[in-house]
């Protein structure tokens, strides 16, 4: 009988050797393997620029919020104030802001990203935990990409950590390596631990649910696993490398010229140097060559801005994300210099959005069921801050306007303008509104 570890050590070989590929190339390793003799290598990674350049687009002002069901009800109203505040406890407490950036960047390099939301009965807490992707497997129904039936995550712990985590103390022996295989198999009603192809344990999921999101970075129609940022930017930065390299070569020969000797039979002790004297014999030539001659060099440095421009078309990142916005562009000209990073952004905000909402309600679920609270349902919003520079004047003015001609409530204009917790700021302005009041009565 094949086991789960037996099979997944055949799964998805190609997905796996793209993570590697990818991880790689935006770790520099960006040339073939085999240099050539006295070959140079310049390696301006370009890939791994534009790969945190995004990401740190993408991740501006995030935040979430929840509408109470019905939103008539004081007690919905109530309950979604509470819900809020339990999940800003988890997000402090696991440190999400910089956690949720992490994953944000390996997802853009690998193409796909995980959370794991799970309940530490050590700490009594909500622990959030982004596994690594590159030891993940999924199983979904049919040609339902969004159903998923089965996820297994494999990972590998020393002995001690074994033990410590699992109670799985590995049979000692000389030859076999300190490490151990970890697989764990999740389904909606059951979990499985395995340890080096043995199962160790088989009991009822713990949870409601599959503790796991896994999302990708960009979608491919009908496709489970993503796409990554780098596969595009390869060909162009593999020949902008080599274009610079070339360039930066030439350049050197031309600081230390090459002597060219005509109708000499045999030549010894030419140095190339101020003030040297060659002896020559008659009909004899000699002169310095000049790469540089004709203009040549610029045909490199043309080369080398169009290999520019195709990478950041490549891309969706102008020169002006890099803020180099010489024509100092600013307003509706600056969001249509920067429109296609924007459109980009909104791709990926769109998968991101879903992803969270589900992890903020595993959040809750597992907390209703560990606490005994209820928070559900409730609608949930993520909240995404502008990926533009913003006046926030003129934007306080807009919302002021809003609020006062009953369009947006007052929770909807702090929201954009970008208070982390409204509904706690909004106690915090009545209490203050109270005790004004209080004192004014009192001096009266």
């Amino acid at each position: 009988m094949v086991t789960i570890p037996q099979t997944i050590a055949r799964l998805d070989l190609p997905r796996l050797r793209s993570y590697r590929e990818c991880l790689d190339f935006y770790n520099g390793l960006q040339w073939p393997a085999t240099p050539r003799r006295r070959e140079r290598r310049l390696t301006v990674n370009y890939a791994k620029a534009f790969v945190e350049k995004v990401t740190s687009y993408l991740m501006t002002g995030l935040s979430f919020s929840f509408d109470p069901l019905p939103t008539d009800s004081p007690d919905a109203r109530h309950r979604a104030r509470r819900a809020e505040e339990a999940l800003y406890q988890v997000y402090e407490a696991n440190h999400l802001e910089q956690l949720d950036f992490d994953t944000e960047l390996d997802t853009a390099i690998l193409g796909d990203g995980c959370f794991k939301v799970t309940w530490d009965e050590t700490e009594k807490r909500v622990r959030v935990s982004a596994p690594d992707v590159q030891g993940l497997f999924a199983w979904w129904l049919g040609d339902d990409v969004s159903r998923l039936w089965r996820v297994a995550s494999r990972y590998q712990l020393t002995a001690e950590e074994a033990e410590a985590l699992h109670g799985i103390t590995p049979p000692a022996s000389p030859w076999k390596r300190p490490e151990v295989i970890i697989v764990e198999v999740w389904t909606d009603d059951h979990f499985q631990l395995w340890a080096d192809n043995r199962l160790v344990e088989s009991r009822p999921n713990p949870y409601p649910f599959i503790p796991f999101v896994i999302f990708p970075n960009l979608r491919e129609p009908k496709k489970f696993w993503g796409l990554s940022d780098i596969p595009t930017l390869v060909e162009p930065a593999r020949e902008l490398n080599r274009a610079l390299s070339q360039l930066s070569l030439i350049l050197e020969l031309s600081g230390n010229p090459i002597a060219v000797l005509e109708n000499v039979e045999d030549a010894r002790d030419i140095a190339v140097q101020p003030g040297a004297v060659w002896e020559l014999p008659e009909r004899a030539r000699a002169y310095l060559l000049d790469l540089l001659q004709g203009g040549g060099i610029g045909l490199h440095v043309d080369y080398i801005n169009l290999i520019y421009r195709v990478l950041h078309d490549l891309s969706e990142s102008p020169r002006t994300a890099f803020g180099d916005n010489q024509r100092g562009l600013s307003g509706i000209a600056l969001e249509m210099e920067l429109h296609p990073l924007l459109q980009r952004v909104r791709r990926k905000r769109l998968i991101r959005t879903a992803a969270y909402q589900r992890r903020n309600h595993m959040i809750l679920r597992l907390l209703e069921q560990m606490t005994g609270e209820t928070y559900l349902p409730l609608r949930p919003h993520i909240v995404w801050g502008p990926v533009l520079p913003q006046d926030r004047s003129r934007l306080v003015q807009e919302e002021t306007a809003l609020v006062a001609a009953g369009v947006h409530s007052r929770r909807r204009a702090m929201t954009s303008l970008g208070v982390e917790n409204p509904e706690v700021e909004w106690q915090r302005w009545l209490g203050e509104r109270e005790g004004e009041q209080n004192l004014s009565n009192g001096s009266q």
